[in-house]
């Protein structure tokens, strides 16, 4: 059975943290053999979905949790404190899932949401391929990158740039399909987040009804409250504050215990990790950054939220703050896990420690556009009053 959490807030908040620390065996369980075929085993996917993780960010209507957007970060950093490669795809598949749901419309819902239950979703923002207008709705072509957790999903929701047939400028719309529409391409052999099944996907010249599709970055929520008043930074700088600080926290975890029991230096002269000073300067100093870095996230998600609340999108100053808060937080987390690994010395260099996963996976999020210097480039653009600073430029 599917679990459903309850309304009051500081109730569910604490609901959705014990969900997922249930599931901790099973992400540990799973993780080596998600690392070895790259993607999460069905074990972990099912335990997920059937946490109801999948739809904690999903409107209530639709029975989700319905998690504002603070609680949307602590979900996602405890999750990825505990296994990076499933707090990532629980990040993706529940922010999918939560657009289809607030978007589509009331027919696609029925089809899609069989018998009241949510489906499995991956999806990719970028709009790689093209639509064009035929009766009832959209033939669309192309191929798209990074769709984590695709091999689990049962449907793909992706953008695509429609072209008018009277010369207007090309406009970014929202589809979805079923994903076994579309061709997955085994091409996810990388250096982290192996276990999250990011491939490229395909599809060419499928129709899409026009009840599967909606508008671009203006379109307006039919269900799910103010979280879909956010903003696109707003509504992914949740998960990637969340999953930078939770990968952060695992490497801290696991070098203070190895600082605890492991020695270095030359014959004579070594000493437990944790009895050097640099050490215990790392530890308390990298806690300090950590702290830091959520508390600068979250002021910035409550100040968007309080306007999201009054129904008021916040004003692009405050998009390219969420924006760049997530930035910030990965850039913090890298460091921190690069320093860590280094403190765990040879042992950490071994494929089974964590240290080693923990730094593979941190510097490959950090790849994401969303969370890239640009973000910083951007938010000065705003302080100096350029005309055409962009949130997403």
């Amino acid at each position: 059975m599917i679990a459903t959490f309850p309304e009051q807030r500081e109730a569910k908040r604490q609901a959705l943290l014990d969900a997922v620390e249930s599931l901790r065996d099973v992400f540990i369980a799973g993780a080596d053999e998600a690392e070895a075929n790259g993607t999460l085993p069905q074990s972990t996917v099912d335990a997920i979905y059937e946490s109801g993780l999948f739809s904690f960010k999903t409107a209530q209507v639709l029975g989700g949790a319905e998690a504002d957007a603070m609680m949307q970060l602590e979900v996602i950093e405890a999750a990825s404190r505990i296994e990076p490669s499933a707090g990532w795809c629980l990040m993706i598949g529940a922010g999918t899932l939560s657009g289809m749901a607030a978007f589509l419309s009331d027919e696609a819902i029925e089809e899609i949401f069989v018998g009241g239950k949510a489906p499995k979703a991956a999806g990719v923002a970028s709009p790689t391929g093209e639509a064009i207008a035929v009766e009832g709705g959209y033939r669309v072509s192309g191929r798209w990158a990074f769709a984590s957790g695709i091999r689990h999903s049962e449907w793909l929701a992706f953008g695509v740039m429609f072209k008018g047939e009277n010369g207007d400028a090309p406009r970014l719309i929202r589809v979805v399909v079923p994903t076994s529409q579309a061709q997955i391409h085994d091409n996810w052999h990388v250096v982290g987040l192996r276990g999250t099944g990011s491939c490229e996907f395909s599809i060419n010249d499928v129709f899409v009804p026009q009840r599967f599709t909606w508008g671009g970055n203006d379109a307006k929520p039919y269900r799910g409250g103010p979280n879909f008043l956010l903003g696109r930074p707003g509504m992914q700088t949740t998960g990637h504050c969340g999953f930078a600080l939770g990968v952060g926290r695992r490497a801290l975890d696991e070098v203070t215990v190895l600082a605890q029991n492991k020695k270095r230096g030359y014959r004579g002269t070594e000493l437990l990790v944790a009895d050097r000073g640099s050490f215990q300067r790392f530890l308390g100093e990298s806690d300090l950054r950590l702290r830091a870095a959520k508390a600068l996230g979250m002021e910035t998600i409550e100040e968007a939220w309080e306007s999201v609340c009054q129904g008021i999108t916040p004003p692009p100053q405050l998009q390219i703050r969420l924006r760049a808060s997530g930035s910030y937080a990965t850039a913090e987390a890298s460091d921190i896990v690069s320093q860590a690994f280094r403190f765990g010395g040879g042992t950490a260099m071994y494929s089974d420690h964590v240290l080693q996963k923990c730094l593979r996976d941190i510097n490959a999020s950090a790849q994401h556009q969303m969370v890239s210097d640009r973000a910083y480039e951007n938010h000065g653009q705003f302080m100096l009053g350029f005309p055409g600073a962009n949130p997403m430029g």
